[in-house]
């Protein structure tokens, strides 16, 4: 097995940066969420993200591609990676706190090791992993609570969906393995989030009749951080941390997320979390360090 990568003072400072863009934007998708609809905001998420990695492809010279295997390989990653989390999280986060939103989707490492273990031959699962795997579910069980499988309101079934959105994701990680290991990092990333917009715009259309606009300064701003800072900017950011650090480092993004979204949760929206909330998003975070201590270094 390589050795892990180090993580230099210039990856931790932009590791901690793309966590800080990531948390914040839990809130920036609920203050939009108060004006627009949920397929309205993610519609206006992957489309300006789009449009604003385009313009920095064709900016730095970027040659695209294209292939039958990397329009197969957009459309998945679109599907896995942007509408379905995407649009699971938001209608989540009308129901639930972001807070608590956040520290569901930091169980995006545990579902990814283990759906990797599952469909990826040299990813095999380890005691340690599963040891870790079955802590971080243990601190799922807290946060949701026991009583979830006698309970059918909208909060329950909202913290569902945000661990569906999250084995999205792990399903993507496998998807992307698959079919877009070769292609250079803002190609793949421009190409899923064009494909998104591409399934979206009509099923928007389709059932709401239109696209919303926000109608305030707050909506305006909430949509432009989080289309254009923590999905455009931040997707770059993000491959710059994994060239740096690997993928075991990066993984400790998911540790830095939770804090700044509930931080801003109660600061601005005065949400408040259980104490049960709190110890299992701990439980996860163990979790993630001990899965961290085995993983491979990037390629």
């Amino acid at each position: 097995m390589a050795p892990q990568k180090t993580l230099s003072p210039r990856a931790l400072f932009e590791l901690l940066l793309l966590g800080l863009i990531w948390g914040a934007s839990f809130l920036s998708i609920r203050l939009a969420l108060d004006e627009v609809s949920v397929l309205s905001s993610v519609l206006h998420r992957v489309s300006w993200a789009a449009l604003a990695l385009w313009a920095f492809a064709l900016w730095s010279g970027l040659r695209i591609p294209l292939s039958r295997r990397l329009l197969i390989g957009c459309l998945g990653m679109g599907v896995l990676n942007n509408v379905l989390p995407f649009t699971l999280m938001a209608w989540a986060q009308v129901h639930i706190e972001t807070g608590l939103t956040s520290i569901l989707n930091s169980t995006t490492a545990l579902f990814g090791v283990l759906v990797a273990a599952l469909f990826l031959p040299d990813e095999r699962l380890t005691l340690r992993k599963l040891g870790g795997i079955a802590l971080g579910m243990g601190g799922v069980v807290m946060v949701i609570g026991t009583d979830l499988l006698g309970a059918l309101d909208l909060a329950a079934g909202a913290q569902v969906a945000v661990l569906a959105g999250t084995l999205s994701y792990a399903f993507a990680g496998v998807w992307a393995r698959r079919f877009l290991g070769d292609v250079p990092p803002l190609v793949a990333a421009a190409g899923m989030l064009t494909a998104s917009t591409l399934i979206l715009l009509p099923v928007t259309l389709a059932l709401e009749g239109g696209v919303d606009l926000p109608h305030s300064a707050t909506g305006v701003a909430a949509i432009a951080y989080y289309a254009l800072a923590a999905t455009a900017a931040a997707y770059l950011l993000y491959y710059r941390v994994l060239a740096m650090a690997g993928s075991g480092n990066l993984m400790l993004v998911t540790l830095v997320i939770p804090p700044v979204a509930v931080t801003l949760g109660a600061l601005i929206l005065n949400e408040r979390l259980t104490a049960a909330d709190l110890a299992g998003f701990a439980l996860v975070a163990g979790a993630l360090l001990i899965l961290r201590g085995r993983a491979r270094k990037s390629p």
